[in-house]
This record gives C-alpha cells, sequence and structure tokens, in this order.
C-alpha cells in the first residue's frame, strides 16, 4: 500500500484522497449520531484508545505484508521500533498532541452544533498552511492563500443552513465547544506538519512511523482515559454505551487515520485539509439525504467555492512542491503511458 515515493502516481495519489475524503464524510455523520442521539453515552476517550490500538495493529499487518516474511517483521521492529527509544521519544510528540487534538473533538462535537463545529474546525486550513509555512520553510503563493482562506468561506455557506436545522437531545456547553475546538485546531496544525516533516525527512517506512507514533499514543490514550473519566470507566466499565454503531465509529477512525498517513507522506497536510473539506460537501449531503434536510443556495454557493478553491490549489501546489528530479520522473511516466 506503501510503495516507493519515486513510483507513486497521479492515480495512487488521488485513490488515497478520494478514500479518505468518503472516510471522513462517514465518520462526521455516524460520530454526531453516537454523540447526539444515544441516550447512554459511550467514554469518548475510550474511543479514542481504542482507535489508536486498532490503527497499531493494521499498520504491523501492513508492515509484515511489506517486509515479506516473519523474521523480516520481528527484525524491523527490533531495530527501528524496540531498538530506538530517541525515534518513539520523537514521534511520541504529534502523538501526544494528536491525542490531544481527537479527545477535544470529541469534547466540541458533543458541545457545539455539528454545522457549527464543521465551521469553526475548518479554521484548521490556514493554521495547518501557516505551520507549514514556518516549520517547512515552503511558500505559498498569494493565489494558494487565497484559495485556502475562499476554502473556509465555501465551507462555512455550506454548513450555514443544517445549523438551524439541526435537533440534539443532549445539552451542550457552547463556550467549552470554542474553547475546546480552539485547541483542537492548533494541535491540528502542529502535529500534521510535524508529522509529515518526519515522514519525508528519511526513508524510514511509513509503517514503521506510524507503529512509532502509535504505541506511545496508546499509552498517552490511556492516560487520558484515566485523567478524564477514570472513575466513571472504573464504575461502568471500559466498553460502557457501546453500539455497533459506535464500533462502526471507531472503524471509520482507524482506517481513515491510516488512510491519512498515506497522504500526509505522498501529497502534504493541506493537501489533507482541501480533501476533509470535500468530505464536509459530502457529508451535508448525506445529511439532506438522511434526515431530510433541504438544499439551499448558501449551500450550493459553498459547495461551488470549495471546488473552485481546490481547483485553484492543486495545479500551483504540484509546480511549487516538484524538484527538478521527480519532474523528470513524471515525465518518464507519462511517456510510458
Amino acid at each position: 500500500m506503501s510503495p516507493p515515493k519515486e513510483n507513486v502516481s497521479l492515480l495512487f495519489k488521488l485513490y488515497c484522497l478520494t478514500v479518505m475524503t468518503l472516510i471522513a464524510a462517514a465518520y462526521t455523520v455516524a460520530l454526531r449520531y453516537t454523540r447526539t442521539v444515544q441516550t447512554e453515552l459511550y467514554f469518548s476517550t475510550t474511543a479514542v484508545c481504542i482507535t489508536e490500538v486498532i490503527k497499531l495493529f493494521l499498520s504491523v499487518g501492513i508492515l509484515a505484508k511489506e517486509t515479506g516474511s516473519l523474521a523480516r517483521l520481528i527484525t524491523s521492529l527490533r531495530e527501528n521500533v524496540f531498538g530506538s527509544p530517541k525515534e518513539l521519544l520523537k514521534l511520541s510528540v504529534p502523538s501526544l498532541v494528536y491525542a490531544v487534538q481527537n479527545n477535544m473533538a470529541f469534547l466540541a462535537l458533543s458541545n457545539l452544533d455539528a454545522a457549527v463545529y464543521q465551521v469553526t474546525y475548518q479554521l484548521k486550513i490556514p493554521c495547518t498552511a501557516l505551520f507549514t509555512v514556518l516549520m517547512l520553510k515552503r511558500s505559498l503563493t498569494k493565489l494558494q492563500w487565497f484559495s485556502v482562506f475562499m476554502l473556509c468561506g465555501g465551507v462555512t455557506l455550506v454548513q450555514w443552513k443544517p445549523a438551524q436545522a439541526t435537533k440534539v437531545q443532549v445539552e451542550q456547553n457552547p463556550w467549552l465547544g470554542f474553547g475546546a475546538i480552539t485547541v483542537a485546531v492548533l494541535c491540528s496544525g502542529f502535529a500534521g506538519v510535524f508529522f509529515e516533516k518526519i515522514l519525508k525527512s528519511s526513508d524510514t517506512s511509513l509503517w514503521v512511523r506510524n507503529i512509532q507514533m502509535y504505541l506511545p499514543g496508546i499509552v498517552v490514550t490511556l492516560i487520558g482515559v484515566y485523567l478524564s473519566e477514570g472513575a466513571q470507566v472504573l464504575e461502568k466499565g471500559f466498553f460502557y454505551g457501546y453500539t455497533y454503531y459506535v464500533w462502526f465509529v471507531i472503524l471509520l477512525a482507524s482506517v481513515g487515520g491510516v488512510y491519512t498517513s498515506v497522504v500526509v507522506k505522498y501529497t502534504d497536510n493541506i493537501m489533507k485539509g482541501f480533501s476533509a473539506a470535500a468530505a464536509i460537501v459530502l457529508s451535508t449531503v448525506a445529511s439532506v439525504l438522511l434526515f431530510g434536510l433541504q438544499l439551499t443556495a448558501t449551500f450550493s454557493l459553498g459547495a461551488f467555492l470549495v471546488c473552485v478553491s481546490i481547483y485553484l490549489y492543486v495545479p500551483r501546489q504540484d509546480a511549487t512542491k516538484t524538484q527538478p528530479a521527480e519532474t523528470k520522473t513524471s515525465k518518464e511516466r507519462l511517456a510510458t503511458v
């Protein structure tokens, strides 16, 4: 699933972006359902922890397929994971920040309307762009910055009407929700760019890097369970409130997380943000179909702006990032086709 970088085709990138977009759209609808409709709410911290465990097993499985044998898998894990404490420590940074982000996202979505959550959470796109410029020393053109903020405006319009139509069955605290979403936005921008920098600074396997991040991530999330809801978990049980829908959400988050790492490796975090915005359009359409919401002129305009912003950003992005050697490789592939 993770071919060498020089052999990654445009089709493979589009495939990963498309799958990640579809998963994100389904995740938003399903997560909102489990957090607002169920009367017995499950513990969000335990869901985040289980997600990390599943992502770890998925990465180990894919690494096993990549290495080709059990012996080589064990050797790879011994040398790159258990024998590299410095690398584990380095990857614990985004792991810790991602854990905070995920828990803040759960908290925000439990205290904000789905539309308000989606709109405010899109501030992670310009935030990510800013971290990209500062940490990766990558320049963006004025048109790219324009497209980034156009995307935020488009998403705002897409979610404007549903915000008035959403019905919730639990008490919400908007101030707590906005505070949580602010922390989540900053965490998303920093952790994503930090992880991208690590992935692209060496030839270490993507799946080894994922394992290095998920191992401390499990520890971090377990600590989060204890600190946030430890007493309640001990009283009611780790899997209290879990239904088939909750497990479906966890599965979506796990698979989506794996695809996200592939997208970050072979494109970048800003493209990941554009993919997430497209997912918002799809999740809103799904809400129309599932919950009877009405499409409005603001939704149509917002969806149009999202599409235009993606069109304006993508061609320039390739031209800005591509190195001469990679350009030559791309031309050779085109000539072969």
